[in-house]
């Protein structure tokens, strides 16, 4: 049941359904839509199959995504592979849609120019240069609209990256959205979760140290605030795309709002748009991928959500994972999930944030003869 608190902040916004009934088409390929739910349940990739979803929370989703596969240079005749882009914007949607306009582009280009016959030109460096064109052009944008628009210099977005390439997984990562692997341990006969990425977030030890070696004159680069870490008491990610005004100091004043400027004049980028990169050999044992901004994972542990995916049907899978991770919300507020599901945007944020939710499932034969006969894909998750 609802809390008297809870149904007085709701009751305004209570609807009779959000998603569950009245589904419509998008589109081929565009996904469907039902309510403040986005999904596309099943379709091909280069490696395997996939299955998105997109929850929406806030009154403007900020959370963007996308999911390409085929050539992944700028050469039409490959190589092939698969890109997954999660985008988990703050502040407001801007960040996390330049992203997804414009990164993907600038991996192609890059690997394009460094392509040979004996290298696949898909690297970490690669990657690196990707995001930080990306950081690059939404900071010249924030440049140019700073006097008419000031708050765009306080919005900005996680980015996380998963490339399948030539038999090997790249992922990069800036922020704290999370990539989890189901590997088979065939010893035990149970699929074991196994998280890929690394999240940068104040409430992790090993952030506040790099944080305070980055900075070591600054005392209050990390403040405990409501018990609750956060680098320079505004933020908790410590990477990010955007977040102009912790990254140069010509954004540290007015006409941005006070609550986000930092009381003392900076020299170097607070926050930092470099990605921790990772690279990997797929093994036969790799089951599948769960892709997430970290709306999942505040409700579904890592190895929750690989039982989920590896007990149920590929089909919906990522609809699924959204709807365990909602159930959880809902319990966490002692309400039912069916009185969650009623609650409209905006005021959805009380109870969860966007969640995004991509699963990737590998096929080794495929990723072993790196096949190019898969259908082209190009899907944006959520409104993207």
């Amino acid at each position: 049941m609802v809390s008297t608190t809870l149904r007085r902040i709701v009751s305004p916004c209570w609807k009779p359904s959000v998603e569950g009934e009245n589904s419509s088409r998008g589109g081929v390929g565009n996904g469907r839509v039902d309510g403040l739910l986005w999904y596309e349940d099943s379709g091909e990739h280069v490696a395997g199959e996939f299955s998105m979803a997109v929850i929406q929370a806030n009154n403007l989703l900020e959370d963007h995504s996308q999911l390409e596969s085929g050539p992944i240079s700028s050469f039409k005749s490959g190589p092939h592979g698969t890109f997954v882009g999660i985008y988990d914007g703050h502040g407001g949607p801007e960040t996390a849609r330049f992203i997804n306009k414009h990164l993907f582009s600038h991996i192609k280009t890059f690997n394009g120019a460094e392509f040979t016959t004996e290298n696949h030109g898909m690297s970490a460096d690669v990657i690196n240069k990707a995001f930080l064109a990306t950081e690059e052009g939404f900071l010249n944008l924030v440049k140019e609209q700073f006097e008419t628009k000031p708050q765009i210099a306080s919005v900005g977005s996680c980015c996380l990256v998963g490339i399948i390439c030539s038999g090997l997984l790249y992922i990069a990562n800036a922020g704290d959205s999370r990539v989890v692997l189901g590997r088979l341990e065939k010893a035990f006969k149970e699929v074991k979760a196994v998280q890929l990425s690394s999240e940068h977030n104040a409430s992790f030890e090993s952030v506040r140290e790099e944080l305070r070696s980055f900075h070591p004159d600054d005392p209050q680069i990390v403040v405990l605030r409501h018990n609750v870490w956060r680098v320079k008491g505004i933020i908790q990610i410590s990477r990010s795309i955007g977040d102009a005004y912790l990254k140069k100091p010509e954004f540290n004043r007015e006409p941005l709002l006070p609550k986000f400027r930092v009381p003392n004049s900076f020299e170097k980028p607070i926050l930092q748009a470099e990605p921790a990169i990772s690279v990997q050999k797929l093994r036969p044992e790799d089951q599948f991928l769960i892709f997430a901004s970290d709306g999942l994972w505040e409700h579904l542990s890592n190895q929750e959500a690989v039982n989920i995916v590896n007990t149920c049907p590929r089909n919906g899978i990522a609809r699924r994972l959204i709807k365990a991770a909602l159930r959880e919300a809902a319990k966490k507020r002692e309400m039912r999930y069916s009185d969650l599901k009623k609650i409209d945007r905006g005021v959805r944020r009380h109870f969860h944030d966007d969640i995004t939710v991509i699963v990737l499932f590998l096929d080794f034969h495929l990723i072993s003869n790196g096949s190019s006969c898969r259908p082209l894909v190009s899907i944006r998750g959520g409104a993207g």
